[in-house]
């Protein structure tokens, strides 16, 4: 029997890789702020958004604003706030050779905090991503978010 060559990730150049990190760090501070304009337009118009503590994945840039709506409404309502930090990102070009998509993972720690409460930890979390080039910056084309406690 033989066995495929395993593919070998390809690392982006550091300028892409700083790119990255900026496309993150507003993408997890518009969910920190609850701007599900913003969020929801990080993601590719046939986007999706899957994760294990959800049955089915979120597929399109509506359907994924539809339930950040609902979401972010009762964590205000709620008096919760939330702080994504996300560490040890790693990026590598699309195993096809493709430049303008990468391929990421990171872990995720959510943050939270309730009105006059110390904060705890939410979640531990794996993010995988796929992202794509668009009009010079980055829009996510698939995410899978894996919580560590489920």
């Amino acid at each position: 029997m033989v066995q495929a060559a395993a593919v070998v990730p390809v690392p982006v150049s550091a300028e892409v890789y700083q790119d990255l990190q900026h496309f993150y760090a507003r993408q997890m501070q518009s969910t920190d702020d609850l701007d599900v304009s913003a969020w929801a337009g990080s993601f590719t118009e046939d986007g999706v958004f899957a994760t294990n503590a959800f049955p089915e994945p979120l597929t399109g840039r509506t359907a994924i604003a539809e339930h950040c709506d609902r979401a972010f409404a009762a964590q205000a309502e709620a008096g919760i706030v939330r702080r994504h930090v996300m560490t040890t990102l790693a990026a590598d070009h699309a195993p096809d050779g493709d430049r303008e998509r990468v391929h990421t993972r990171s872990y995720v720690m959510v943050l939270e905090t309730r009105r006059g409460q110390k904060p705890t930890i939410y979640c531990s979390t794996l993010c995988e991503d796929v992202l794509t080039r668009v009009d010079g910056g980055w829009q996510v084309v698939r995410r899978q978010v894996s919580r560590d406690d489920l």
